[in-house]
């Protein structure tokens, strides 16, 4: 097994379930809810790009001498409830989710890998490439709360619902990995800051959808 900090493979593992369990989404949603081929085709090729991601980070698992199923296990249960707690129900929710509740998880793996090995950081970097995410969202939603303003309102609120689901499922994940959870603060931090960061950033990506992101 090759050397790597403590909590690498906890934070590769937790984000190959990520992109795979994403990758199983896009694809059933495109299917279920997207309201045209085009749109469909658009989705199923945000579901192509998460699944290479999860190949990627599968390959680097194992090169650290760790078993890929392993080092995902510990996060099946806490990622499958998430999706269970906030399926979206129609085209407009699967977006918002895909941009903002997508969104804000990815910070939080962008916050461990700030303080793991290059090549590490290099990977995760290249598998959250938003890979168009934010500008197909951006526009769809843009454009149909301009036809109906009324849209809005609900979509804000749906959108509080996936953060704050996503910041429960969160905080449980790093209480239950402690060494995870040591990647995802420095020394005079905290996890309270952490998640307020993460947060703030969810707040703008409210603000590009044309959404509040307070009530």
């Amino acid at each position: 097994m090759m050397d790597s900090p403590p909590g690498v493979a906890d934070l590769l593992g937790v984000l190959a379930y990520a992109e795979l369990t994403a990758f199983l989404r896009f694809a059933e949603d495109a299917t279920r809810h997207a309201p045209s081929l085009a749109d469909q085709a658009a989705l199923g090729g945000l579901a192509a790009a998460e699944y290479a991601h999860f190949q990627l980070l599968r390959d680097r698992i194992a090169s650290l001498g760790v078993d890929p199923e392993e080092a995902m296990a510990p996060f099946v249960g806490p990622l499958d409830a998430w999706h269970a707690q906030t399926a979206p129900g129609d085209w407009l929710e699967t977006l918002v989710k895909a941009y903002a509740g997508t969104g804000i998880a990815l910070d939080f793996y962008r916050e461990a890998a700030t303080r793991v090995d290059d090549e590490t950081r290099d990977l995760v970097e290249e598998v959250l490439a938003d890979e168009g995410r934010s500008q197909f969202a951006v526009e769809r939603v843009g454009a149909a709360i301009k036809e109906d303003p009324r849209q809005s309102g609900r979509l804000a609120l749906w959108a509080r619902r996936l953060v704050g689901e996503a910041l429960s499922q969160g905080q449980q994940v790093a209480l239950a990995r402690p060494e995870l959870a040591l990647l995802l603060v420095s020394e005079g931090d905290d996890i309270t800051r952490m998640f307020a960061r993460l947060t703030e950033a969810h707040g703008r990506r409210m603000a590009a959808l044309g959404l509040p992101s307070t009530p």
